[in-house]
């Protein structure tokens, strides 16, 4: 009985491996964010467009006003006043269709003229995607 039992556990772990091997991993997603009345709406649909991705992309949020959040941003070299950053697998500047397009301040078109950047949500579900592997 027990050699049966240990041919059983062998096969399962045999049969196992290639799925642990071959599995996707998760993508790292960094965001330093100011917790701020104008940008807590486009917080609201990065936090929608990454729950499309469930266990492709594991985030971790840095409130820009926090200790860990000025950790974070010494880490990252950050010395200015920045309401928002992703960084995507380690960078915040992805290759999209041939143009560099890089994760910094507001969304185009939402919040302050002066604080936003050259992105937006599409720019990003292309950048989740690219890096992903999703179709």
């Amino acid at each position: 009985m027990k050699k049966i039992i240990l041919s059983c556990l062998v096969v399962l772990v045999l049969f196992s491996i290639p799925f642990t091997l071959f599995a996707a991993k998760e993508v790292k997603i960094e965001v330093l964010y100011m917790n701020h009345g104008p940008l807590l709406p486009s917080i609201e649909q990065i936090k929608k467009v990454f729950s499309q991705y469930g266990s492709k992309i594991a985030v971790s949020w840095y409130d820009f006003e926090t200790k860990e959040g000025e950790q974070f941003m010494a880490q990252k070299g950050i010395r200015q006043h920045i309401p928002l950053v992703i960084w995507l697998d380690g960078k915040f500047a992805i290759p999209i269709n041939g143009k560099e397009i890089k994760f910094v301040g507001f969304p185009t078109g939402s919040g302050p003229a002066f604080f936003q950047g050259k992105w937006t949500m599409e720019n990003l579900e292309q950048a989740l995607n690219q890096i992903t592997n999703k179709k």
